[in-house]
């Protein structure tokens, strides 16, 4: 049995059994509580009160090995959801059942699963391994069945090992049947980093990363004596000779204790790592991984898609960063954007001329079309490179792969600085709880942690996050890193500060603090993470478990 079905067997019993441990953190003790189960009568009831239209949308997404053409000649071999990239959307309305048959078709001994991002559902059918269900084994099926009672853009990608660094996503929009935005058309824009059957795979990529930048030149594995460890022994400095499970299996067993196929006799091999991503849009180290291709809807910047309309025709761009170690900055040249919705919930409308977008989060835009050719840039943020695709309401010649347009050094407004609409900001109320959230480590050692402490669920110790059902919960995702780091809590949308937007997904900066607020009120076990693929791999994760 390898790691993360032990893992999955671990955490099953003790959600049957009801027993876990409080969260060491600033406001809760170390004594003992039962948790609610995944499947418990908790999340049962929950579903119960969810609004429904008594509509049920049966859908199959198979997940196999496939060539996908990423234009201008370039074909990878990857995975992908029905063999493309990204995977066919899927689309409902509030209310709507969802019943999503994965059939796991990956190679022999792969696990997978399905998470449903942003969507607060059923905590049994979130698909996060080892928190709500086994890995589906290969050639296994699991079908995903929740009710989508919040309207708004989301998507959905396998939450096991590094699985997302492949081409295993695929948009989900939620209709809004009293929808009170006034557009005429609608596009959906996925934006992705690509390496995946071109330089390398992710395993290889996480196995040089986890070498960390002290291993450079050493001719060894890095030690780092200060580092946190994992609970069980190990120096979390020193992850040399640890094997967590199968390469292409699960959760935190991604690891593997192979070597990076690049690696030669001296030194730590650097095929992958990026060095020198420099944004003071970020703070500092814009990210990990250098990746050959910056895809907008599965294309390279010398193919890109082209979205065919007519001038004054309005548009609704429904913004999706799924990528795994790049946020975007994007523009629309020749336009301003109106943003209108962050990660699903809605906001006061705020015009402005780029957005910059972290893995995870989403935004929906506003956009008055003029006559032309126009480009959709996404810079990637300090890496100095671009996705692209194309806007024709008219004639005109398409610009350059390379373009970029002035708007991407116009007037950018963060996530901070917007606002909730007023049908969707928290009812004023006294916080009940208040976590300390410090995600700490480096990469000099690359130990990616919460609270000094790997996540780890073959740790019988490990202690989640706990919260009971009906609270007003406050989280302070305090920063001790060099790097961002872009926070997505499942089952939940937070509000940022006081008055700030609903979201899910959250940059925070290094060195600085983010306070975020949400109402305990979707019962389970949910995980909390960085959505950088590889810091959550190595380790920054945690569980927000609700007390029985």
């Amino acid at each position: 049995m390898n790691a993360i079905n032990r893992r999955s067997v671990l955490l099953a019993g003790l959600g049957i059994a009801g027993a876990g441990a409080l969260a060491a953190c600033s406001n809760t003790s170390d004594s003992t509580a039962a948790l609610v189960s995944p499947s418990g009568s908790a999340v049962a009831a929950a579903e119960k009160k969810r609004p429904r239209t008594g509509r049920t949308h049966e859908v199959t997404v198979v997940a196999a090995p496939a060539r996908v053409d990423l234009g201008a000649g370039i074909t990878a071999r990857t995975w992908a959801f029905s063999g493309q990239t990204p995977g066919k959307e899927l689309r409902v309305s509030a209310g709507d059942q969802l019943a999503a048959t994965l059939s796991n078709q990956l190679p022999d001994k792969t696990t997978t699963s399905v998470h449903w991002h942003g969507i607060a559902l059923r905590n049994d059918m979130d698909g996060a391994p080892p928190a709500t269900q086994s890995g589906v084994r290969a050639g296994s099926n699991f079908t995903y069945r929740f009710l989508t009672d919040a309207p708004g853009t989301y998507f959905f990608h396998p939450h096991i090992g590094v699985q997302l660094d492949r081409g295993l996503y695929a948009p989900l929009i939620v209709e809004d049947p009293k929808e009170p935005l006034s557009y005429d058309e609608e596009w959906v824009v996925v934006l992705d980093d690509w390496l995946d059957g071109v330089t390398g795979t992710p395993d290889e990529v996480f196995a040089e990363l986890r070498q960390g930048m002290g291993g450079m030149n050493s001719g060894r594995t890095p030690t780092d004596s200060s580092g946190p460890s994992d609970g069980s022994g190990h120096d979390m400095g020193n992850m040399s000779g640890m094997s967590m499970g199968s390469s292409t299996g699960g959760g935190m067993g991604g690891m593997s204790s192979s070597p990076s196929p690049s690696s030669s006799g001296g030194g730590m091999s650097t095929r992958f790592m990026l060095m020198g991503a420099d944004s003071p849009l970020l703070g500092g180290d814009a990210g990990d991984v250098k990746y050959p291709y910056h895809l907008v809807n599965g294309r390279v910047p010398a193919d890109p898609q082209v979205f065919g309309s007519k001038p004054g025709k309005r548009v609704r761009i429904r913004l999706i960063n799924a990528g795994s170690d790049t946020a975007y900055r994007v523009a629309l040249g020749g336009h301003r954007l109106t943003v209108t919705h962050t990660d699903g919930y809605p906001v006061r409308h705020q015009q402005v001329d780029a957005l910059l977008i972290g893995m995870g989060e989403r935004y929906d835009v506003l956009a008055t079309l003029e006559d032309g050719v126009f480009p959709l840039v996404a810079l990637a943020e300090g890496k100095n490179t671009t996705g692209l695709a194309l806007v024709r309401t008219g004639s005109g010649t398409a610009p350059e792969a390379g373009v970029r347009p002035k708007e991407l050094n116009g007037m950018i407004m963060p996530a901070s600085r917007l606002k909730a609409a007023d049908d969707v900001r928290l009812a004023s109320k006294k916080v009940d709880q208040v976590h300390r959230v410090e995600l700490t480590g480096s990469m000099m050692a690359y130990n990616w942690a919460i609270n000094g402490k790997r996540f780890d669920m073959a740790d019988p110790t490990a202690h989640p996050i706990t919260v009971e059902q009906g609270q007003r919960v406050r989280l302070d995702f305090v920063n001790r890193t060099t790097m961002w780091h872009p926070m997505h809590l499942h089952g939940h949308t937070y509000q940022l500060g006081g008055g700030g937007p609903r979201k899910d997904t959250a940059i925070v900066l290094p060195k600085k603090t983010v306070s975020v607020l949400f109402d305990a009120d979707n019962p389970g076990q949910w995980m909390l993470h960085c959505h950088n693929a590889y810091h959550g791999e190595a380790g920054m994760m945690a569980l927000v478990a609700y007390q029985g």
